[in-house]
Order: structure tokens, then sequence, then C-alpha cells
């Protein structure tokens, strides 16, 4: 099956994890700027990856905005993120990214990422400095927060080359 990967990555998660994805299956591997200059019309597989950004799939409207007109396509799309695998918040936060009808033509998959403070963008930098101090001001807090606050507080690396493998499955399927 032909098939292209396509990524947008901030801090190289994403990146890592679509060459693996196209290592696997001998796909062509594209950045997003250069998958846009380019037809898909020879492709029987579309994978797209985007990092996760306050629960949304950065640049996934350009993925989105095409869902219709690549109706004869095996639709895949994977969100690379700095929570576990097990973080029972993912599938909701997944979800919310596609409409109903979108969500029944897409294969979606979660990735874990992680954080590399020092490749992000100053305005995400400044996004994450707010959100940690925020959560480090809240009184209560829960033990998961605790959890998210001692792992957000510096660049870490939870990526797995195994967390491909049922993106792999589906498209074998």
């Amino acid at each position: 099956m032909k098939t292209v990967v396509i990524y947008n990555s901030q801090t190289g998660f994403t990146k890592r994890y679509a060459q693996w994805i196209a290592e696997a299956t001998g796909a062509d591997c594209l950045e997003l700027s250069e998958a846009k200059k380019k037809s898909m019309a020879t492709y029987e597989a579309i994978i797209f990856g985007g990092w996760a950004c306050a629960g949304g799939i950065s640049k996934l409207s350009w993925f989105k905005n095409n869902i219709d007109k690549w109706s004869d396509k095996k639709l895949i799309a994977f969100c690379v993120g700095g929570s576990p695998i097990d973080n029972p918040e993912i599938e909701p936060a997944l979800k919310q990214n596609f409409k109903e009808s979108e969500f029944k033509k897409v294969n979606v998959f979660y990735c874990p990422g992680g954080f590399n403070y020092e490749k992000m963008s100053a305005p995400s930098k400044l996004m994450m400095k707010i959100f940690i101090k925020t959560l480090k001001a809240k009184k209560n807090k829960t033990e998961e927060e605790e959890v998210m606050i001692k792992m957000i507080s510096s660049s870490y690396d939870i990526s797995d080359k195994k967390y491909i493998e049922p993106i792999l499955e589906c498209l074998k399927n």
C-alpha cells in the first residue's frame, strides 16, 4: 500500500514517530509544509501526525479539510504528547478534535513523547510556565496534579518505538 506520513513537529517527538512509521512501512515521510505543495493522489494511505497543544492536535485543520477529498484512502491521524499512554484524558481529548462524521473516517492514535524545553518556541515555553505556576498555586492538588507538576517542570522523553505498533496494525488491516 503506497503510504505517506505527514507530520508537524515543534520539538522533534512527532518527527521521530513519523520517521519510525515511515521506516517500518516504507512510506514517504514529509513535513507538513512540504506535503501541502504535493498531490496526495497516488497514495492509498495518508498518515498525519501532530503534537498535542492544550487538548488539540497542532495543524490538524489541513488534514481535516481534505478528509472528504480523500474518501478512497485509508486515513490515520496520530497525536504526540507529554502524557503517559495510560492517561484517561487522552481518548476524550483525541475525540474532541474530530466531528462524529470525521471520526468514522479516520483512525486516531496517541503516542507519548515528552517535553523538550530547549527546542520549544518562546510562546509555548511561556504557556507552560504559566500552566505550571497555576498548578503549583492550586490548593488541595490531586495526586495526579502533583505527578504532573513533577513531570512537566523539566524536559523528559518517554517516546518508544513500541507505540507505533497499533498504527502499523491499522495499516495492515
